[in-house]
């Protein structure tokens, strides 16, 4: 008589002291056989979970011989009875170590191959691998850990906004190519000769069309596509909390996304966090962090020492001031312990990323005062170093490190340091969870390869009431957006904006971005239309789920938390996607492979 499999009892990892004498049913793969002696143990798994089942020669001595044939990986269904472990049997490294189960009854569904890799946390397995044999590695516990929380996190974010009235609404996905930015992932249309659908780098334009159209609070767990280069937290498809809110403003939405986050942090990781974040102007990010995502768990600000830096007559530091740019430092606290090989290292890596080198020096006690040592030591005045120490706040011990050059390449090579040292050195502290609103961006950024202005983040962001003017006069430079990003311990979680509602002010920004009447119809001909209608105020923001399990799993990469990724060459190893079509098909949709 074969197992009730499609009985299950209950789940392997829920089975507990409350379950001894009962008789369950229990289904799942092995994880582990041992023979002691005669008596069989085996390690029963499933998605909660393993639990010792125990075969018994004595007396159950069918299941005992049927689990002679188990190997690791079969898939089984048992029937049995729970059993107390013995004290000294106990294991308290298992969810269920207190408790075995007496195997009565076993079915084997299907028996496996030996597994490529150990189906176990602390695999060696090289990721290319991994990801060919997907359906095995989903099944080590830290992966369907960390795809059950996601699916806890998308619950908590869809209870949320539901409460506070949203409709989840879903947008198309073969939509109208708007290039701006990335890449659009082109799809070409079998019935329309010669033209193509782009797959949606965002739902951004539908959800502004659902505000007009009268759905004040408009959500969606989306999944969007961008054909760009990839990394760690870079994936061809990728998943966003999409939100839009008609009659707001900048402090409504912020107000509800806080909301929003507390309540997932509270829910998934019994976290309370504090509100309001606190908010911190782009130009105060760029200033003492370098970057428009601040980690502002640790310290190593940046500090400004042009003053002191440009009465050296030092070429290093004096062509860059010369030229308009910078001279910036960052002091790393009890640095001066580090080695000649760390701080070669550190240069070596540094100019990887473009830098031409690191001067540096290491602060150390003089007398009453502090002097410098090694590195660029040589070119400071005691009257220098003494002025610098007392503006950085350096102390004996301290080490020094300097990037001089333009006012965006210095913040790019210490906003590089400033987080690789935290990393290196241990500075982060664990168990911090540090939101920050970074407000107050400009509106747009230069291209001097294109010579042209472009949208910071989309040209539907508005402009700061107060600069209206300056943006129908065309001074791109100083007009602010009413835009707005999140982030998380140094990680940006979204962006958003209040948008634009007027048709004027959308015209004098496709204006300034150079973009032409007949481009502006081609591309966004239907929006300008709408904006004829009696559009509402209105903005919101995306969010990444993607990132936001990343973070909230404890992972590094976001192909950790996905269930079927790319790879960085944007290939999936399992199906071997990208991969050719018959001519046939090519033939049906007009096109051909240029040779």
């Amino acid at each position: 008589m074969s197992v009730a499999y499609n009985q299950r009892s209950c789940y392997c990892g829920q089975v507990g002291v409350e379950h001894v004498g009962q008789e369950l049913i229990l289904t799942g793969w092995v994880q582990k056989r041992r023979d002691h002696g005669g008596m069989v143990f085996i390690d029963l798994r499933d998605r909660t979970g393993l639990v010792q089942i125990k075969f018994n020669p004595e007396s159950d001595p069918k299941a005992h011989t049927a689990a002679g044939r188990l190997r690791s990986e079969f898939c089984i269904a048992i029937r049995g009875e729970v059993a107390p472990r013995p004290d000294d049997m106990i294991n308290p490294r298992m969810q269920t170590g207190k408790v075995e189960v007496n195997a009565r009854e076993i079915e084997i569904l299907s028996e496996s191959e030996t597994p490529v890799f150990e189906i176990e946390d602390a695999t060696e397995t090289n990721e290319e691998t991994r990801l060919k044999y997907r359906y095995l590695d989903l099944r080590r516990p830290v992966m369907q850990n960390a795809l059950t929380r996601r699916h806890r996190i998308a619950k908590a974010l869809r209870d949320y906004f539901d409460t506070n009235g949203f409709v989840e609404i879903e947008t198309p996905f073969l939509t109208k190519s708007t290039p701006e930015g990335a890449r659009d992932y082109l799809v070409p249309s079998r019935v329309q000769q010669g033209h193509f659908y782009a797959l949606p780098q965002s739902p951004q334009l539908f959800k502004q069309l659902l505000m007009m159209s009268g759905f004040d609070r408009y959500v969606q767990i989306v999944r969007c596509f961008r054909d760009e280069d990839l990394r760690a937290d870079r994936q061809p498809e990728f998943t966003q909390l999409d939100m839009e809110m008609s009659f707001v403003q900048t402090d409504d939405v912020l107000q509800m996304v806080e909301g929003a986050l507390a309540h997932v942090m509270k829910t998934v990781l019994d976290v309370e966090i504090p509100t309001p974040f606190p908010r911190m102007s782009y130009d105060e990010a760029m200033n003492r962090f370098g970057i428009d995502r601040p980690d502002t768990r640790y310290g190593l600000e940046i500090n400004d020492v042009g003053g002191p830096c440009g009465k050296l007559g030092f070429r290093v530091f004096d062509e860059p001031l010369k030229a308009g740019g910078t001279v910036r430092c960052i002091v790393v606290p009890g640095g001066a312990e580090m080695t000649r090989k760390e701080t070669d290292t550190l240069t070596d890596d540094l100019k990887g990323i473009g830098a031409g080198g690191l001067p540096l020096v290491k602060v150390a006690a003089d007398g009453d005062g502090l002097k410098f040592e090694t590195g660029i030591a040589k070119f400071f005045t005691p009257e220098v170093t003494a002025e610098l120490c007392q503006q950085v706040d350096a102390s004996a011990g301290d080490l020094i490190l300097f990037a001089a050059d333009t006012f965006e390449n210095a913040c790019k090579y210490l906003s590089w340091l400033r987080e690789t040292l935290a990393k290196r050195r241990n500075l982060i502290p664990a168990g911090k969870w540090n939101f920050l609103w970074v407000v107050d961006f400009p509106m747009f950024q230069y291209s001097e390869d294109d010579g042209r202005w472009y949208a910071m983040h989309h040209p539907f962001t508005a402009p700061r009431d107060e600069h209206v003017d300056l943006l129908k006069s065309g001074n791109a430079a100083a007009c602010r957006a009413k835009a707005y990003d999140v982030v998380l311990n140094g990680i940006e979680l979204g962006g958003g904006s209040i948008r634009i509602h007027r048709a004027d002010v959308q015209e004098a920004v496709f204006k300034l971005l150079d973009l032409s009447e007949e481009e502006q119809n081609l591309k966004f001909k239907f929006l300008l239309e709408a904006l004829r209608y009696g559009p509402p105020p209105h903005g919101g923001i995306a969010l990444g789920l993607d990132r936001m399990v990343m973070l909230l799993t404890g992972m590094t990469s976001l192909r950790e938390v996905f269930s079927f990724p790319k790879t960085q060459r944007a290939v999936c190893p399992l199906t071997e996607a990208p991969g050719p079509v018959a001519d046939a098909q090519l033939e049906e949709l007009y096109l051909r492979l240029r040779q």
